[in-house]
């Protein structure tokens, strides 16, 4: 048996005053579109946004339904958003905030499991880190590097690839 370690790095910041104007600008466009998010069952409205490499910012927000598992988060939204505009464009950075209309809004929201394995999967289509603003609309910002920071040992598309072991049975 050998013991291996997964380590986990991440910027923490105070206030908005501490990021880059860049970061600063992502940040405020996810709390922005917070406003435009679908969420009458938990009042808990989702802002996401994303620069590309071309320099536009595409935003997306949560989409809840009746049927929860239907729901779509903010941060698939706009993965698909930007997919669908701007085929083939990475995403340089992606900003996520929330407005919880039940409580606080002062710490930063993390991805879910699915939005996770889909950032994932971008990341690693792009071929290049995708950095992770976190946020409410007050308090701590946290930063992240890379959105395979967010899921060890995922499910990639290496799962898929062929093994030349084995040979085909006719």
């Amino acid at each position: 048996m050998k013991e291996q370690q997964y380590l986990f790095i991440y910027e923490e910041y105070d206030t908005d005053d501490e990021l880059t104007g860049e970061d600063v600008l992502l940040l405020n466009n996810a709390r922005r579109v917070t406003a435009n998010a679908y969420a009458p069952y938990s009042n808990f409205l989702v802002g996401a946004a994303a620069r590309l490499v071309n320099n536009e910012i595409v935003t997306g927000c949560n989409q809840e339904n009746a049927s929860f598992p239907v729901s779509i988060c903010a941060e698939r939204v706009l993965l698909s958003t930007a997919a669908s505009l701007y085929p083939n464009v990475a995403i340089t950075a992606m900003a996520i905030s929330y407005n919880n209309l039940n409580g606080e809004n002062g710490h930063p929201v993390s991805p879910c499991g699915v939005c996770r394995q889909s950032l994932q999967e971008y990341e690693g289509r792009a071929n290049r880190p995708l950095k992770i603003i976190m946020a409410g609309f007050s308090g701590k910002i946290i930063i992240i590097s890379s959105a395979s920071m967010l899921l060890p040992l995922s499910f990639t598309a290496t799962a898929f690839a062929k093994h030349t072991t084995h040979k085909k049975v006719e």
